[in-house]
């Protein structure tokens, strides 16, 4: 009996044994597998869900050109009566690009009369922020109408006012500064007339004051400071299937977004009625946040700037027209002619734009992509022409092409094998999917050629419903296997060069899409789960893949476990991220193989929740956020517990 003792004994020793053995994971510091590319963690920026207009572009009055199908939507005539009212002007033989002025007409002894404007869904307004009121405007003879500027609040109730007097017969930019003295999230502007006579107005615009660097008429900080907080390794935009537009007529051409404010070519948005069940009839494309503007954010936050033009092409899922070969001419100049305005001269001819907008030195762009997510042979004829000519006369600029927007398909392999053919340099693959498809799908890119393309993941959002639905939620589950996926790119960085979330922002009030990186109201902004997700990549990203193995083997999902692991030339660190994706607590010991000693702590952020189906709001921002802390090492050791549905990140110091 007693030797049965110990053979039970025996046996479930090396039971214990073996278990341990299969928990170890092996990191060898000293045997780096290939390069990070500065640009591996990026955002992907589209004005969908008044991204720009009504969101990262701080302008707060709708229409404020009278540009809209319906000149004055968004605006609301007050006392209107027969001889007192505002008369819409259409010079479009003189001033195509801003053609609509509003003339205001108030007869000797009529009362006075007004104009309210909406702002995006309201006006945020701040208590004891100064706000920049601007307008052109020209006084026709005889007359002396004075201009009543107000803000009020949902109840009508006043919270800031001034008065402005333009006093010239010929067109003139008038601007006055006031402060509120109380908060509303849905404010409205109202300008009231005093007076007789008629007056010309143009491009009528409120700022706050706090702008992003303090620009006038800039960008609002609190949404930029999100993106900045990413450290993100490029920038792309203007998207997206605004890039092709709805027709060919409705595409996004960057031109008309450069130069004076009032020179830019308003355009609706193609998003305004996409979907039946969140249509927009009012959202339009001002372009205050043009090209300019882009390339500016992108050099404010210290990324790659990545402009995406249109190939000739409409999207493919609304008219699917393209230019015929033959005139695809004009395209491809535009091109070229971006690249001289981001990269030429002062004296040269797009470069003198640039410096007229204030900035004479280069953007130093060193990427293009051509069409957005374009599919056929009808594009690979199109792209070859952009290549030939890019390349003849900017051979060092790297060229961003498709597959699509399926991961897979006909279509998909099509364009990959034709791709190839092609030499091409960096192809974007996009991914809408359920979370399970990114559990599955982190192993993707494991024997992608490394002799070919390199690829850009650069649209990707896992889909708690299914794509396109509007109950799609920014929860945990989501989050977690967004995380599982990214420590496959990260893993295979050698083939994979470029990654970005999308769709990038959401107004709470007026989304046509879901999910999103970052959602706001007029005050506010909060970061997901997601973005989260996205923050711990772009901030712990390393500069060389390290190989992280258990029984020889990367962890790609078993026992739930996914982990990528870097090393930081920069810090001298070694990064693991770890993606606990089960239920239960599970032990990681992981050995470090490194010739050089290690520090004996180490810094642990973890982002975790039981419950997959908590989410983030602006009542509670940072509901489910990263927490950091430290650990001890015991020598080259990791002996970590992975909470259950737990992303955690582990930075350890390599001493010399």
């Amino acid at each position: 009996m007693k030797n049965f003792f110990y053979l039970i004994f025996f046996f479930a020793s090396c039971v214990i044994c073996k278990a341990q053995t299969q928990n170890i994971i092996m990191v060898n510091s000293d045997r780096p597998v290939t390069s990070i590319q500065p640009t591996m963690w990026g955002i992907f920026f589209e004005d969908i869900n008044f991204a720009a207009d009504g969101g990262i572009y701080a302008e707060l009055v709708k229409n404020r050109s009278f540009e809209f199908a319906r000149p004055l939507m968004g605006w609301k005539i007050m006392k209107p009566d027969t001889t007192t009212g505002v008369l819409i002007i259409n010079r479009s033989e003189t001033d195509p690009a801003n053609p609509r002025y509003a003339r205001i007409t108030i007869a000797p002894g009529e009362p006075s009369f007004g104009l309210s404007n909406a702002g995006f869904r309201g006006m945020g307004i701040k208590k004891g922020m100064t706000y920049h009121f601007s307008v052109l405007a020209r006084q026709l003879e005889g007359s002396t109408l004075k201009m009543h500027i107000e803000l009020v609040n949902i109840q009508g109730k006043l919270i800031a006012a001034t008065g402005l007097v333009p006093d010239s017969k010929d067109w003139k930019k008038y601007s006055v500064s006031f402060a509120a003295d109380a908060t509303e999230l849905k404010a409205r502007m109202n300008i009231w007339f005093e007076g007789n006579g008629s007056i010309d107005l143009d491009m009528i615009s409120l700022f706050p004051d706090d702008t992003w660097k303090n620009r006038p008429e800039g960008l609002r900080s609190d949404l930029v400071q999100l993106l900045a907080d990413l450290k993100p390794g490029f920038l792309r935009f203007p998207g997206g299937c605004i890039v092709e537009g709805r027709d060919l007529a409705n595409r996004y051409q960057w031109k008309n977004t450069v130069g004076k404010i009032e020179d830019r070519h308003l355009i609706v948005n193609r998003w305004n009625t996409e979907f039946a069940h969140r249509l927009t009839p009012d959202y339009y494309q001002s372009f205050g946040m043009g090209f300019f503007e882009y390339f500016q954010l992108a050099e404010d936050i210290g990324t790659e700037p990545l402009p995406i033009l249109n190939c000739g092409m409409a999207c493919q899922f609304n008219t699917a027209e393209v230019v015929p070969l033959d005139q695809l001419d004009p395209y491809i100049q535009d091109a070229l002619d971006l690249i001289e305005f981001a990269n030429g001269p002062a004296d040269s001819k797009w470069g003198k734009v640039r410096t007229g907008m204030g900035h004479p030195s280069p953007f130093n762009l060193k990427f293009i992509g051509v069409g957005n997510e374009q599919w056929g042979s009808q594009y690979i004829e199109r792209y070859k022409a952009f290549v030939k000519a890019i390349k003849e006369k900017y051979p060092d600029i790297q060229i961003v092409t498709g597959t699509g927007p399926s991961p897979s398909g006909k279509d998909f392999d099509y364009a990959s094998r034709e791709l190839k053919k092609l030499n091409a340099q960096i192809v974007d693959e996009h991914y809408y999917a359920n979370p399970e498809w990114f559990f599955q799908n982190a192993t993707r890119y494991d024997n992608y050629d490394r002799n070919s393309y390199k690829i850009f993941a650069g649209e990707y959002a896992a889909q708690s419903k299914f794509t396109c639905s509007p109950d799609n939620q920014n929860n945990w589950k989501c989050a977690l296997s967004e995380a599982a996926f990214m420590t496959g790119l990260e893993r295979n960085a050698g083939v994979v060069y470029m990654c970005s979330y999308a769709p990038l922002f959401a107004h709470v009030d007026a989304w046509q899409w879901t999910p999103d990186l970052i959602w706001f109201d007029n005050l506010r902004s909060y970061g997901t789960p997601n973005y989260y997700v996205q923050k711990l990549f772009s901030n712990n990203k390393g500069t060389e893949v390290l190989p992280m193995l258990r029984e020889d083997k990367p962890l790609t999902g078993q026992n739930g476990l996914f982990a990528s692991a870097a090393y930081d030339k920069n810090s001298n660190e070694i990064i693991l991220k770890l993606v606990n994706s089960d239920q239960k607590v599970q032990a990681a010991d992981i050995v470090l193989k490194s010739s050089k000693k290690m520090g004996t702590k180490a810094k642990m952020i973890v982002l975790k929740s039981e419950d997959l189906s908590k989410v983030n709001s602006l009542e509670q921002p940072t509901l489910l956020s990263p927490v950091e802390s430290e650990i001890v090492l015991k020598g080259k050791t990791v002996n970590q517990v992975l909470e259950p549905y737990s992303f955690s990140v582990i930075r350890i110091k390599v001493l010399h």
